[in-house]
């Protein structure tokens, strides 16, 4: 676990700047792109955007580590462009697979606790975590399986609904993996807090 002083918030306006932080803009501006593709029926070029999308969120972290570009900013601006990625994707898949529905509300309610989780942390003066493995594993699943579900449709107008379901069912247990794994992170940052303030009042206590 990371000490307290790494996971204090810290910001520059140089950080908005950042190529990891760039890269992060550009994905969320994919995603006007990709839903108005994808509701008009342009499954091809939807695909492309939303496959462009899943290589700039490789990309910002590999970049943010090579170049020793990781930063306060973009620790939260990374998991809100997956949020507002998945949001519009949820979206669009349940017009498109209406029966998914239940398994793409288990993806929703995921990030949604992992975004209140990390609004809890911000508001004590804490960064939430970088982007870990697992979780950067399910956002992968999670893009690969809508690719092979629209291009199926788009390219060889190929329609199974198990074939859908499994693989967002797929997806829906490697996030909710993640999710258990960041919920322990968020508790040892929550204790490691609560300690620290019980520390600081027994000092000025007996001071």
């Amino acid at each position: 676990m990371s000490n307290t002083n790494q996971n204090e918030w810290k910001f520059s306006r140089s950080d908005l700047l950042t190529l990891p932080n760039i890269l992060t803009y550009f994905r969320i501006l994919l995603i006007i792109p990709f839903a108005c593709y994808f509701l008009s029926e342009q499954y091809i070029l939807a695909a492309l955007c939303f496959g462009l999308s899943g290589l700039t969120d490789c990309f910002d972290g590999l970049a943010a580590r090579k170049l020793n570009q990781i930063t306060s900013l973009g620790k939260i601006l990374d998991p809100i462009a997956d949020k507002l990625t998945l949001l519009v994707v949820v979206i669009c898949m349940v017009i498109y697979v209406p029966f998914v529905l239940p398994v793409l509300i288990v993806l929703l309610l995921k990030d949604i606790l992992m975004l209140l989780g990390g609004m809890d942390l911000i508001k004590k003066g804490i960064t939430p975590p970088a982007a870990m493995w697992y979780g950067k594993t399910g956002t992968i699943v999670f893009y690969v399986s809508v690719c092979i579900i629209v291009a199926l449709k788009a390219v060889f107008n190929y329609e199974n609904l198990g074939l859908d379901l499994a693989l967002l069912s797929v997806t829906a247990v490697t996030m909710l993996f993640a999710l258990y794994k960041y919920g322990k992170i968020y508790f040892d940052m929550i204790a490691e807090y609560s300690m620290k303030n019980i520390c600081d009042t027994e000092k000025i206590i007996f001071k």
